[in-house]
């Protein structure tokens, strides 16, 4: 039986709003832990920060071995993702500064 595209494009929101609530709520809990110390990095530190987080993923995968530190491949996804928002912040923030120049 053939899904109805509509009922595949609402999973997929309802799964992607969860995904993002789960993120959001990881950076709150970082950021009790450490403050905001992302917004005190240059973007390329930022940028440097998810390549090294893409490097422990390949690792991870590629070990046939668990980690016996690393919190898993699904941590350092939704780092990633966090960092990609720190620089889209940064980004936008460095937009709005150059606007009112």
């Amino acid at each position: 039986m053939k899904r109805d595209k509509r009922s595949t494009v609402e999973e997929y929101n309802e799964i992607f709003k969860e995904v993002l609530n789960e993120i959001r709520e990881l950076m709150i809990a970082k950021n009790a832990d450490y403050g905001d110390s992302w917004r005190k990095m240059r973007l390329p530190s930022i940028t440097d920060q998810i390549i090294v987080k893409a490097y422990r993923i390949r690792k991870l995968e590629e070990s046939k071995e668990p980690p016996k530190i690393s919190e898993g491949v699904v941590a350092e996804y939704r780092d990633i993702i966090n960092y990609c928002i720190f620089a889209l912040i940064k980004l936008r923030e460095e937009k709005e500064r150059r606007r009112k120049e």
